[in-house]
C-alpha cells in the first residue's frame, strides 16, 4: 500500500462517521426524544388578489375554481390564519407556484415558501410536491430558517372551501427536528 493511500485512511474514515452522524432519524425513532411540533393553519387564496395565473395552459379541463389548463403557471401570496375565518389572526403567508400537470387540470406540481410567525417559533418551511385541487395532498418540507433551520416532516393540504372567489385550504404541519438540530441549540 503506498503512503499517500495509507495517510487517505483515516480522513476517510473520519468522514464516513461524520456522515453516519448526520443521517436523519427514522420515522420509527420520532417518539425516542426527538423534537416535533404538529398544528394546523388555513391557507386562503382569492383570484386575481393574492393568487394570480402568469401562463394560461394550452389543454385540457377549462378555468374553473378548481381546475387549470394543462401547463397552467400560477402564483401565490396567501395569508394562512388560525381559523377557516379570513378575519381569524394572520400567522404567516404562504408564497409560492405551481404548474398544472395532469390534463384533467386537477393536479400540479406546487413549491412554496411558508413564512411562520407563531407564538414559541418563527422562521419559514419550504415545500414541494404534487397538489391535488381537490383531495388532500402531502408535500415534504425541503427546508426552513430561523427556528425551523434543519426541521424535517411533510405539510398535508385539505380544501376546505372550494366556492366563491376565495378558496380555503386547511394547511396541517407534521414538523420533526433531527437529534443533531439539538445538538446545535435549534428550537
Amino acid at each position: 500500500m503506498s503512503a499517500m493511500a495509507k495517510s487517505l485512511r483515516p480522513c476517510a474514515l473520519a468522514a464516513l462517521l461524520l456522515l453516519l452522524s448526520l443521517k436523519p432519524t427514522s420515522t420509527s425513532k420520532h417518539h425516542h426524544g426527538v423534537e416535533s411540533l404538529h398544528f394546523a393553519l388555513y391557507q386562503h387564496e382569492t383570484i386575481n388578489k393574492t393568487g394570480y395565473i402568469i401562463v394560461n395552459g394550452v389543454a385540457g379541463a377549462s378555468i374553473s375554481q378548481t381546475t387549470t389548463r394543462f401547463g397552467t403557471l400560477f402564483v401565490f401570496q396567501d395569508p394562512m390564519t388560525v381559523t377557516p375565518n379570513r378575519t381569524s389572526k394572520v400567522v404567516g403567508m404562504a408564497e409560492g407556484t405551481s404548474v398544472t400537470s395532469s390534463l384533467d387540470g386537477l393536479t400540479s406540481i406546487s413549491t412554496a415558501k411558508i413564512s411562520l410567525h407563531l407564538k414559541h417559533h418563527k422562521g419559514s418551511i419550504s415545500i414541494v410536491g404534487g397538489t391535488h385541487n381537490v383531495k388532500p395532498a402531502d408535500h415534504p418540507v425541503v427546508g426552513g430558517t430561523g427556528d425551523f433551520l434543519l426541521v424535517q416532516g411533510y405539510v398535508t393540504s385539505s380544501p376546505v372551501d372550494l366556492s366563491g372567489l376565495t378558496v380555503v385550504y386547511k394547511i396541517e404541519f407534521h414538523l420533526y427536528w433531527p437529534p443533531y438540530a439539538k445538538q446545535l441549540h435549534l428550537p
